[in-house]
């Protein structure tokens, strides 16, 4: 195997060319110009989505005042100490997508759903980011869902990632070791994988010679998809024998109570942090579907979906507040856990995007227009309310363009999104 000695400081955004192909190489030694270098450049970025299928209630989210000088909503008023460290953001939506509840899985792809019924998905953020930069760790990704099977992660085929539904199956995932048997189970699971992989590969490539060139287009997205999958089953193997971190904490207690929507966001928050903390993964999504349950908090006497769908009734309202105000206090507690773990120079929230999102703006009406949508840590300059138009939405995707290049990723569009979010500056 060669051996490449870099003399002199490479770029953060060196890229790998040849034969039309740009790769964005990862953070590598030789991007520091000397060992003295703040270890803060050198520690890795991060990012976190949390989302809901029944938005929040807006009255009760968005600030009425602009800029920095504004006035903590109701939501917001528990993360006073924290107010630094996010940014809200209202007028937005991601354009062409609509269709109500359907839109729970363009929340990350922001991919136009006007088709319909021949709606084709495209990759996720967490997805993009993660096919880039997330090769370093035991876990490229982590899809997570607290009471449904719905994930806002999906490939750039379009294909949705399964969530994991259960914090304790995750915390084994991450913390319990395997025996050996079981292991030895896992490496021969994935060398039959990547058997597999390389049969349909030749199969697809055999097809190819037969088809048009649209089809080809189709294909050569496919072989994409294997190569990168084949990559992820080799990786996986390596980690299969390397112990797995160990950490303090016990497993998140099983849930006595299916309902408790907020219980289960808590026990996902829990193993979120743990995996931030070790470095298991660098991305995660996590998303709670609109179910009906009645959620066991003190004033709420209906089921969530129902509240949601309010239709003004102060007494729905009334209820709905109690449980989305409790949802963000929750978010809110998350970022707390992250602030205060520091990692190279900074806070482990410093190094970490959080977003707050739904595809709703408005669940009452199935509206998926000023979308509520709160981001934190990450680098970027806090502590405001960006405003824009609630009549003529600015695009969200901009803001995926400007959280793709705080991570270092050479991305100028995304989705329908064309530049970066105006008035949301890198700290």
């Amino acid at each position: 195997m060669a051996t490449f000695t870099f003399k002199h400081h490479l770029s953060r955004r060196t890229f790998l060319r040849a034969g039309g192909i740009s790769m964005a190489l990862p953070w590598l030694q030789a991007m520091c110009p000397a060992l003295t270098r703040a270890a803060e450049s050198t520690a890795p970025r991060r990012f976190v989505s949390v989302s809901n299928d029944l938005g929040f209630h807006a009255p009760f989210l968005f600030p009425e005042k602009a800029g920095r000088d504004y006035e903590l909503s109701r939501y917001l008023r528990p993360l006073a100490d924290i107010k630094d460290h996010f940014t809200v953001i209202s007028g937005t939506s991601h354009p062409g997508v609509s269709r109500g509840h359907s839109a729970d899985v363009c929340i990350l792809t922001a991919k136009p759903n006007i088709s319909g019924s021949n709606f084709r998905n495209g990759i996720s953020l967490d997805q993009l980011m993660a096919r880039n930069l997330g090769g370093q760790t035991r876990f490229t990704s982590l899809a997570m869902n607290a009471n449904g099977d719905m994930s806002t992660s999906f490939t750039d085929l379009g294909a949705m990632i399964a969530p994991e539904t259960s914090a304790q199956r995750m915390f084994a995932r991450l913390f319990v070791q395997d025996s050996p048997k079981a292991i030895e189970a896992n490496i021969l699971r994935m060398k039959e994988g990547r058997s597999i992989m390389d049969l349909v590969g030749a199969d697809a490539k055999a097809m190819q010679l037969r088809v048009g060139n649209g089809d080809k287009d189709k294909l050569e997205a496919f072989f994409t998809s294997v190569r990168e999958l084949e990559k992820t089953l080799s990786a996986n193997e390596s980690w299969a024998t390397r112990p797995k971190p160990k950490v303090a904490a016990q497993a998140p207690k099983a849930l006595t109570d299916r309902n408790d929507v907020i219980a289960a966001q808590n026990a996902m928050y829990e193993v979120m942090f743990l995996a931030l903390q070790t470095d298991s993964t660098r991305f995660i999504t996590l998303h709670t579907g609109g179910g009906n349950g009645k959620i066991p908090l003190q004033g709420v006497e209906e089921g969530y979906h129902n509240l949601s769908h309010h239709g003004l009734d102060p007494n729905k309202i009334s209820q709905l507040g109690i449980v989305e105000e409790a949802q963000v206090a929750a978010w809110g507690e998350f970022l707390r856990k992250l602030q205060k773990v520091q990692e190279a120079g900074s806070s482990l929230l410093d190094r970490t995007m959080v977003l707050l999102t739904s595809n709703l703006g408005n669940a009452s009406a199935h509206d998926t227009k000023n979308m509520p949508v709160v981001i934190a840590g990450g680098g970027f300059k806090h502590g405001q309310h960006l405003a824009f138009d609630r009549k003529n939405n600015y695009p969200l995707p901009n803001l995926f363009v400007s959280m793709l290049q705080r991570m270092g990723l050479p991305h100028d569009k995304f989705a329908t999104g064309t530049t970066t979010m105006r008035g949301l500056e890198m700290a």
